[in-house]
């Protein structure tokens, strides 16, 4: 059984062979893949409560493909992701996520993408100090008193 916040050294070679064949690098758009270095310790170190899911589709991944994912020939591969997908369920479905949600929060991905590496609130620019202009509509308003529970 696998420690609730930890993954095996073998499933962590098998989660950086599926997120590979998730997501490969790009010349073109000068991207890593999903199996990038930076990306994987984003995942290992954001799993929190989805490790236990994420460790059941890894583990079904593995007895899918008989070995590490890793040793299976690409066509092989592909085979088992394919089996996987299909009979993984909500652990397969949690597992992509999870490598697609890291991905995609890269900040090389996000300037691929054209966006800032900021947030993009208020509308992307920076309110001035002190400027609380925003406010006016809600003080406007009447106050609403409400029971506590």
């Amino acid at each position: 059984m696998t420690d609730q916040f930890t993954l095996t050294p073998r499933q962590r070679q098998d989660l950086r062979t599926i997120a590979a064949m998730i997501i490969p690098p790009s010349e073109e758009y000068r991207v890593p893949g999903a199996d990038d270095d930076i990306i994987q310790a984003d995942i290992l170190a954001t799993l929190g409560r989805d490790t236990g899911s994420v460790a059941a589709a890894l583990d079904h991944l593995a007895r899918l493909a008989g070995m590490p994912l890793a040793d299976l020939a690409p066509d092989a591969r592909d085979g088992v992701a394919r089996q996987l997908r299909s009979s993984g369920g909500v652990a397969a479905a949690t597992l992509v996520r999870v490598i697609l949600q890291c991905y995609y929060r890269d900040d090389r991905v996000l300037r691929s993408l054209g966006l800032e590496l900021r947030a993009p609130f208020p509308k992307g620019h920076v309110l001035p100090d002190g400027d609380w202009s925003l406010l006016d509509p809600v003080k406007a308003r009447a106050g609403t008193l409400r029971r506590a529970p």
